[in-house]
């Protein structure tokens, strides 16, 4: 898989948890020996501290990852909502994973506009700054999530403008390609419920969930990056990439971290904006969604972008977090591999 062999890329949004998961995977050459990685965002501090981890590897099984960052890794200080840095950027790069993005709901409900000039605004920029750099730009994957299908809160509206800012440019820009991955919660990423249940079991606190019967789809995010790879590799053009994941009860996430522990279950009510389940396949996108590589991928909504895919439709109902929900021992399973800390706080328990 020589994908990204040589390949200039530009990650905006590099310093998130995604960001930084996709920036690793890439260092490691899985999809081919990158020519250069651009981290591009708008906080100094994140990127501070990332480029100290990543340049002052401690594990000698780090030391392939360390060579390839101290040759091949760059920071750039600005934010998508500007075009002129956007386009700055663009000229050096071949392949943009498009990741920055205002993606805590109740902020967005307090602050519709600016997720409006984040993630709507920067979409529209990102594209822009493609057309303006030319067809040296071969693809750019926009990164979404499961809150754009059927949206009932800010967050999601703005992420389902972005979906199809990017997926419509496909018709003005012949040499280059735009996709997006669409999936749900990663597990243990910087704002997530799990980090949240772990430190609250730890310090002996009850552990806060918003409503019973919340269900959530959830992934690592290896297995997001996985699903950005996926869409980079189809050389499909105008989709839309759903991983299939699992989906489980939120009391349930809380049990399985819980172990034998008995720490007391509150409830404190729906936040604003809040989804009870997640949808990542809505109805009215099943009858365009076919499967391929073992992923669900949404043709586009425009006719003209999708062509004659001749596979039949793989939904006949919505892909709902509320459907086929595990059980708390798998829940176990797969909480343990999100990553180590986890892993050692649920041996303890």
């Amino acid at each position: 898989m020589n994908e990204l062999r040589g390949k200039r890329i530009l990650v905006t949004g590099g310093t998130g948890s995604l960001g930084q998961t996709l920036v690793r995977r890439i260092l490691s050459g899985e999809m081919g020996e990158p020519g250069l990685v651009t981290v591009f965002s708008r906080d100094e501090a994140k990127q501070h501290y990332m480029r100290l981890e990543f340049l002052n590897r401690e594990k000698a099984t780090d030391e392939v990852i360390y060579e390839r960052a101290a040759d091949r890794l760059r920071f750039r200080i600005g934010d998508v909502r500007d075009l002129a840095a956007l386009s700055s950027a663009m000229r050096e790069a071949d392949v943009v994973f498009h990741a920055a993005a205002l993606k805590q709901v109740p902020s967005c409900e307090y602050f519709p506009f600016e997720a409006v000039q984040t993630n709507v605004i920067g979409a529209q920029n990102v594209v822009r700054a493609v057309e303006d750099a030319g067809p040296q730009v071969e693809q750019v994957v926009g990164i979404s999530t499961d809150k754009a299908c059927k949206p009932i809160n800010v967050m999601g509206m703005t992420k389902a403008l972005q979906e199809r800012i990017i997926i419509e440019a496909n018709r003005s820009t012949s040499g280059t390609k735009f996709n997006c991955v669409r999936y749900g919660n990663v597990i243990a990423s910087r704002g997530s419920i799990v980090p949240l249940f772990v430190d609250q079991i730890r310090n002996g606190q009850s552990v806060t969930i918003t409503m019973r019967e919340m269900t959530r789809f959830l992934l690592s995010l290896d297995r997001a990056v996985d699903t950005v790879f996926e869409a980079i590799r189809s050389g499909r053009r105008g989709c839309t990439f759903v991983p299939k994941v699992p989906a489980a009860n939120i009391v349930d996430v809380a049990r399985a971290l819980m172990g034998e522990s008995e720490v007391p279950i509150v409830e404190t009510g729906i936040r604003p904006g809040e989804k009870i389940h997640e949808i990542m396949v809505s109805e009215e996108e099943c009858f365009r969604t076919i499967e391929s590589n073992g992923y669900y991928v949404i043709l586009p909504v425009l006719p003209e972008l999708r062509g004659a895919d001749e596979a039949a439709p793989a939904l006949k109902a919505e892909y709902s977090s509320k459907d086929d929900n595990i059980g708390v021992a798998e829940l176990r399973e797969l909480l343990a591999g999100a990553n180590d800390e986890i892993k050692r706080f649920m041996a303890s328990a």
